[in-house]
């Protein structure tokens, strides 16, 4: 495998592959030097744009005022809103990156935010209104503008009045949470990428999470950060085997073998067209001693396909996980175009089947997001599917016995019939009443992400771009559209995205990565917190969270083991220049709600009894109410731990907690449980308290120089 990433890595340097800016900037230096006048304003602009996609700059910015200095004849387009682009990310460079903190880049911008080297923002305000000067009507330019005067402490004072863009830094209302802390330096995880996936997990056995983490490009390799129980991570990458593996757009944990140790499934090739994207996927055993060996070629897994999303399941109810993956069509008559999804049957020997032709769910289409649930409570995981070409599936499970697993496209008699191009996607309880509803993100534009942004905030919003769908379950087979009303009608974008409980109510909450690979598509990823299955209201305000920089893979965990999820977030772009540091926010606790921490272990069910169902029953203040939770990693980027943690608000004694075995059918309940503590239950009967020491994590947040993108830095600095 390592030989092969290799070879790819050297075909996919070419100007042709859009994601190679060192490719297309040797080209552009080439042609430059040999043919062309030096006031080639076509070529300078990209050349300035493949500087910008490489990081560098004050290159880019140079080249922009040169052309800006040309003659009108020799520069009939407007390069005004690619300058300021450019110094703006100037300014990012100097203060967000080289001098990172935890309020680096954090919207709204102030405090320890706010940039000391002003120069890059100072620069763009002068370009941006010159621009808008011109046409006031460049909603991202306003956007921009504003941002610009937030880095530098004069929002919205010193924004002039026909450009401002009000209440921006307004107050999150009623429901606002208290402010989270990025404590990823101060912790260990000093890590600098571009795009990437995240799995949350305990990967060597010994009860405290790791974190792994991948990056897009195959320059890019896997991080292990290990828990080390003393609230600091170590990185043991070159330990675990894990630096040779290179690319992964996402990737997520699995137990292909049924030992009960967390393995790891990469996908390669997300989003890259022309052949580029033609890579393998890996799937990574977990030895148990902290270290992986890829054993893709062995378990019959080898193709070259686009792909950055599969989902884990046990589809036939035989005691294995088995795994859909989706993958990249881009269309037309080109086979070459063509990649149609798989679908692997688990043969438990270490090997698997494919037969997604055979199953009816052989789908071919641009396929961003895969999940599984019993959407039907019928004891069957069905499958649902997002993807960009506006196209959704739902794939209703018809097997009734280990030997005739196959699918049925219901997406039609579901009702669920938008047609916007969409990429993040989950099954979840949202309002707990034990139907699985499904929520996917519209990733639907035609122009920098600002551009919506700004519509947004100055209340005319373009619908249903970059919102939240949300489809509630309504218990005969169908799903209603509950969008609008439930407050999901937000400019988001979600690359990434993943759900949690911040306050332990039982209700989930959701968390996106936003963005694309546009240097102009700044704005902030997005906290929503669900009010009691009825609403869902945006606290990325107050919350802190809402990174301007590019997200990716999100996952929840509970680090500390004292009952508050916390948030890790893959950060950076798809291009070298547009790596970022991501970053681990500390939950500072919301309430004083108690919660049920739950490791489950299958033997007639998988191992890791993915797909199981939990129902908590309980009493809060003098009402009984149930929560319900699937085993699983949560979103369709980025991935949570496989231990269960529920919140059940006030009550003091859980009444129930009935656990559905996955594949088994199995019912098992555990009457009168003490509260705020982690069990291990074993589908025999056996329960084990685990004593999990909780931990403390340092909150203090000093600028600390961070490293190039792919590289990594010892825990103090260098």
């Amino acid at each position: 495998m390592a030989d092969l990433l290799q070879q790819l890595k050297k075909r996919n340097y070419s100007p042709k592959n859009v994601f190679s800016s060192d490719a297309s900037l040797a080209a552009s230096d080439s042609v430059l030097k040999a043919d062309s006048p030096n006031y080639d304003v076509q070529l300078l602009a990209k050349k300035a744009l493949f500087e910008l996609q490489e990081g560098h700059e004050q290159r880019a910015v140079d080249i922009y005022n040169k052309i800006s200095k040309l003659p009108r004849y020799m520069n009939p387009v407007n390069m005004l809103p690619d300058q300021a682009v450019a110094y703006m990310r100037l300014g990012e460079r100097a203060n967000c990156m080289l001098n990172h903190n935890g309020s680096s880049c954090i919207f709204p911008i102030s405090g320890a935010g706010v940039h000391q080297i002003q120069t890059g923002s100072q620069r763009a305000i002068e370009t941006l209104e010159k621009n808008l000067r011109a046409d006031s009507q460049d909603a991202q330019s306003r956007w921009l503008l504003n941002i610009a005067y937030m880095t530098l402490g004069g929002y919205p004072a010193q924004v002039p009045s026909q450009y401002l863009i009000p209440n921006l830094d307004a107050d999150d209302g009623p429901h606002k949470v208290k402010p989270f802390a990025d404590v990823a330096a101060n912790v260990g995880i000093n890590l600098n990428s571009r795009a990437g996936g995240s799995i949350v997990d305990d990967f060597d056995g010994d009860g405290y999470l790791d974190i792994i983490t991948s990056g897009m490009d195959l320059q890019d390799h896997m991080h292990y950060f290990h828990n080390n129980r003393d609230g600091t991570f170590s990185d043991r990458t070159a330990q675990s085997g894990l630096q040779n593996e290179v690319g992964g757009l996402n990737i997520q944990q699995t137990d292909y073998n049924n030992d009960g140790r967390p393995d790891i499934f990469i996908m390669r090739g997300g989003w890259l067209r022309d052949g580029f994207g033609n890579q393998p996927c890996s799937l990574l055993k977990n030895n148990g001693n902290g270290t992986f060996t890829d054993v893709t070629f062995a378990a019959g897994l080898k193709f070259m396909d686009p792909t950055q999303t599969a989902v884990w399941a046990d589809f036939n109810n035989d005691g294995w996980l088995d795994v859909f993956i989706g993958k990249e069509s881009h269309g037309g008559t080109d086979p070459k175009s063509n990649h149609p999804s798989a679908f692997y049957l688990n043969n438990h020997d270490g090997t698997f089947t494919e037969m997604a032709q055979k199953a009816h769910c052989k789908i071919n289409d641009f396929v961003k997001g895969v999940t599984a649930a019993d959407y039907n409570n019928d004891g069957w995981p069905d499958i649902f599917i997002s993807t960009m070409s506006g196209r959704k599936y739902l794939l209703k499970n018809k097997c009734k016995s280990g030997k005739d697993v196959g699918f049925e496209d219901v997406t039609d008699k579901a009702g669920i019939n938008i047609k916007q191009n969409t990429f993040t996607t989950w099954f979840f309880d949202y309002d707990n009443d034990g139907w699985p509803d499904i929520l996917m993100g519209s990733y639907n534009f035609s122009t920098t992400l600002g551009y919506y942004a700004a519509l947004e905030a100055l209340n005319t919003p373009v619908p249903d771009n970059g919102n939240i769908f949300l489809f509630k379950n309504n218990h005969d087979g169908t799903f209603t559209n509950l969008t609008h009303s439930t407050g999901l009608d937000k400019v988001v974008f979600s690359m990434g995205g993943n759900f949690g409980d911040i306050d332990n109510d039982g209700y989930p909450d959701m968390y996106f990565g936003t963005g694309n690979p546009d240097f102009g598509s700044l704005i902030p990823n997005k906290l929503f917190r669900n009010i009691s299955g009825k609403q869902f209201v945006d606290v990325t305000r107050s919350s802190r969270t809402g990174n301007l920089q590019k997200g990716h893979g999100v996952s929840f965990a509970d680090f500390r083991n004292n009952g508050l999820q916390d948030i890790f977030i893959e950060m950076g772009g798809a291009y070298i220049g547009d790596a970022y540091p991501s970053s681990l926010y500390l939950n500072p606790g919301q309430n004083n709600n108690n919660w049920i921490g739950l490791k489950l272990v299958g033997t007639k069910s998988n191992k890791s009894a993915i797909g199981s169902r939990i129902k908590v029953t309980f009493t809060d203040n003098g009402l009984q109410r149930t929560v319900f939770k699937d085993v699983n990693s949560g979103g369709s980027f980025g991935s949570s731990p496989l231990r269960q943690e529920i919140g059940i608000g006030q009550a003091t004694t859980i009444d129930d907690i009935e656990i559905r075995w996955a594949g088994s059918g199995t019912v098992q309940h555990l009457h009168k449980i003490k509260p705020c503590q982690f069990l291990e239950i074993i589908e025999n009967g056996a329960i084990t308290p685990l004593n999990l020491k909780a931990l403390r994590f340092k909150t203090n947040t000093q600028p600390m120089p961070m490293p190039m993108a792919g590289m990594t830095l010892k825990s103090k600095g260098i």
